[in-house]
This record gives C-alpha cells, structure tokens and sequence, in this order.
C-alpha cells in the first residue's frame, strides 16, 4: 500500500499499528458526534406536531446549529493547539453531549433555535479539531484513506441511527410521560459523555508524547512528518484569513456540504414521501444510502491515494452526487428507484469530502494548517445551515421537496466544475 512512495514494509507496520490504536476511537466519536447533530431529521417526523413547528422553522432549526459552529471554529481549533488535543477534545465531547440531551426540553420554536444553536457552539472544533490532529501522525500521502475511515462515521451514523432512532422514537413513546422524540435526543447523548471521559485517559496529544510507541517508532513519524513539512506553508493567521486560495477552498467545501446537508436532515422526510408511513421502517431504510456511502468513500479515497491523483476523484464523486439527487427526484414515489438514487447521491456527496481534506492539509503546516482547516470547515458549514433552511422554505412555498433537491444538485455540480478549474491532478491549487 505505501511501497509505491519508497516506503518499507516496516513503515506500514507502524502506520498499521497507529492507525489500530486511533482511527477505530476517533471514528467512534464521529459516529456519536454527528448522530447527535442530524438526529433532529428523525426527531422532525414526531416533534413537528408536537411543537407545532413549519417546515421552515424545522429548517431554520436544523440549520441554525452552524451559526454557532462557525462563531466558535477557528477559536476552537487555536485552543487545541494551545490546550492540547486530548483535554481539548474531551471538553468538546462532554458539552456537546450535555446540550444534546437539553434538547428534549425543546417547547416550541425559540427553545429549539436556542438549543441547536448551543449545540453548535458546543462541538465547534471537533471535526477540524480531528483533521488537524490527524496531521501531527500522517505525512500526506497516507492522509485521505485516513480521513475516509475517520468520515465514515457520517455513514455508519446513517447506517446505525436511522434504526435505532425509528425504535428508540416507538419503543419509547410515552414512557415516564416523554414523547418518543424526547427520549431519542436524552438516549442518544449518553454515549458522547462517557467518550468525552474516556478521551482523557485514551488519547495522547502527538506521537512524540505516546507511551505505546517506542523510542525508534516515535522518530520515524516525526521524521516522516518533518520531511511531509517542508512542502507546505508556515502562514501568518492574518496571511491565512486573507489568502486567496484559502477562501476558494471554503467556496468549494461549502458547495459540498450544502449537498451533504440537503440529504442529511431531509432524508427520512424523502422516504416518507415515497409512501412508507411506520418511524422504524423509515429508519431501517434510511440505513441503505449510508451503508453504500461508507464503502464507496473508502474506495474512492484509497484510490485517491494510490494513484496520487485527487481533481478527478473530488468531482466525479460531486457530479455523482448531483445525478443521485436528480433521479432521485424524478423517482420520488416509488420506493426502491428512489432508495437506489439516494444511496447514489449520498454516496457521491461523502466521497468528495476525505478526497477533498487532502488538498488544504497538503497545502498548510503548523497554525497556517489549524486556522485555515477552522476556517474552510467554518464557512463550508455555513452551507449546513443555509441547505436545509432552504429546503424547508422551498417545500413550505412549492408543497414538494424536489425543487429543494434540484438546488443542492446545481451546488454539487459547481462544487465539483470548481475543484477541476482550480487544482491540478496531484490536489495542488492552481
């Protein structure tokens, strides 16, 4: 896997063990991590009625998470450099967890816009946070594989939340006088407060600080990264905020995700509307798209990787993504044409995004790479709320979601059409 680069049998051997020792942790808490941010989608088909809620207030809601996510981003992710990765990521996890689970305090439209905003400044940083963490362990070329089995975990969040959503949201409702939706956000917070306390006693803040890896172990990463070092800038924060490249970069990330988003807080609500009535069902089948999703991002990016090419990987993956949602529109009501559009489209949108993590990663070092990861991934979420705003308010004025599906379509074929004009094959910015 890694001879192609001139590397040794022994340099997997010790990829192999750090990647043993983090990925399978890391992307355990992106699976909690984003299940507690998109389970509102599942929440909507009980809690709209109960809260008296419109599609575009839904929407705001769901969105309005991201105003605080990018308030407090790049702040976020300059405390972890300056706290350390291990405390600094335990304290994202734990808050998140506790304001995850305020949630099913939720009375009507302000409580829920103020709570989902809360939660939005309480995991601000945990997604740059990981990607520049993974950073102080992979040179480059080993990046995106990584950063597809970290992302992933959107996927098996699919896979896994839209049936334990679906029951937890039957199985529990009126239980100790709580609504089912009540009990979904309580449950599905648990699990974010007991990793945010085990990350403290699990995580190590850099290689050169790990008691597992030997003294030998710990020279070669930092050989390789130092090595990995020398091709990319040591910006000033202000260089960083102003820089042209820096700013395209989030144009093309925020494209992306208003796809990722559309499909994410809408999805449950697009199967409904194929004709399957029962919570649970439309739980179970929400799984399918994200199961297709998890392995086709994970092919992509190995192959990104093995190849050294990732224009063409990113934008393929988009264009894929916007014909999934276009037939996925055309198909609307009829259930197995439309799962298999949707499982096309959300497959093509997750694996734009590890292949697209390697192009600032390969670009910045130090601060430059923590502020200016913070502030791709600040304004690219942005899209996270605008998207499902829109979606709303196009449904609400249109009665039908396909016209908010044809518009996150147009973004991903932009986001795609801008990632071939401005890079070259290797991932370089023009």
């Amino acid at each position: 896997m890694g001879n192609n680069s001139g590397e040794t049998p022994q340099d997997d051997a010790l990829y192999g063990r750090i990647g043993r020792r983090l990925v399978p942790f890391l992307f355990l808490c992106y699976v909690v991590a984003y299940l507690d941010r998109v389970n509102v989608g599942f929440a909507k088909l009980q809690m709209q009625a109960d809260l008296a809620l419109s599609d575009t207030v839904y929407g705001l809601g769901a969105g309005i998470f991201f105003l605080g996510y990018f308030l407090f981003e790049l702040p976020s992710n300059l405390l972890l450099v300056r706290v350390g990765a291990r405390r600094w990521i335990a304290r994202i996890m734990l808050s998140w967890g506790l304001v995850s689970a305020a949630t099913m305090f939720a009375t009507g439209p302000a409580s829920f816009y103020l709570l989902r905003f809360l939660l939005g400044v309480a995991e601000a940083g945990f997604f740059p946070g990981i990607i520049l963490y993974l950073t102080y362990w992979y040179p480059a070329r080993r990046r995106a594989r990584i950063v597809a089995l970290f992302m992933s975990g959107v996927a098996v969040a699919g896979v896994l939340g839209g049936p334990l959503s679906g029951w937890i949201m039957k199985a529990f409702a009126g239980a100790g006088g709580l609504h089912g939706w009540q009990w979904l956000f309580l449950l599905e917070a648990l699990p974010a407060i007991v990793l945010g306390l085990w990350t403290l006693v699990y995580l190590d803040d850099g290689p050169a600080v790990a008691r597992w890896l030997s003294a030998a172990d710990k020279a070669a990463v930092l050989a390789a990264l130092a090595a990995d070092g020398g091709r990319r800038e040591q910006m000033p924060l202000l260089a960083v905020l102003s820089s042209a490249r820096v700013w395209l970069l989030a144009l093309i990330y925020f494209l992306f995700v208003m796809g990722l988003y559309g499909v994410s807080f809408w999805l449950p609500q697009l199967i409904r509307n194929t004709g399957v009535s029962d919570v649970f069902e439309i739980g179970l089948l929400t799984a399918i798209p994200y199961a297709v999703a998890a392995l086709a991002m994970i092919v992509a990016a190995r192959h990104s990787d093995r190849t050294g090419e990732r224009r063409w990987h990113a934008a393929l993956a988009a264009f894929a993504g916007a014909a999934g949602l276009l037939a996925s529109v055309h198909y609307g009501h009829h259930t197995a044409l439309a799962m298999a559009a949707l499982s096309l489209a959300t497959a093509g949108i997750l694996s734009t995004f590890p292949i697209f993590w390697s192009l600032p990663t390969t670009m910045l070092g130090g601060t430059a790479a923590a502020a200016g990861i913070a502030m791709i991934n600040s304004i690219g979420n942005l899209a996270g709320f605008l998207s499902p705003y829109l979606v709303g308010a196009i449904k609400d004025a249109t009665t039908s979601t396909a016209n908010g599906m044809l518009m996150l379509a147009v973004s991903l074929l932009l986001g795609g059409a801008l990632v071939l004009l401005s890079t070259t094959s290797s991932g370089e910015m023009r």
